[in-house]
């Protein structure tokens, strides 16, 4: 398995992509009883406000939906 397949390297590449656009993404790192830990969400640099993962709970994305989300953003620039 190369480095490029761990979750961290992977979640680097998506922040860079992501602030090309103009996106942070956010990672809760505290524990919920409702969620375990953290999940993520997207949030616009320029009005601060969350796009993406804040429904039905803050933080409610995967990892996953955030890497499709942004990955649909880079296939949309091209």
């Amino acid at each position: 398995m190369s480095r490029k397949e761990f979750e961290a390297s992977k979640m680097r590449r998506l922040k860079r992509i992501a602030g090309r656009h103009g996106l942070t993404i956010l990672t809760a790192e505290k524990l919920t009883a409702k969620m375990g830990k953290g999940g993520h969400a997207i949030r616009e640099d320029e009005s601060f406000k969350v796009i993406f993962g804040d429904k039905p709970l803050p933080f409610s994305a995967t990892f996953e939906e955030i890497e499709a989300y942004v990955e649909k953003l880079e296939a949309d620039e091209e």
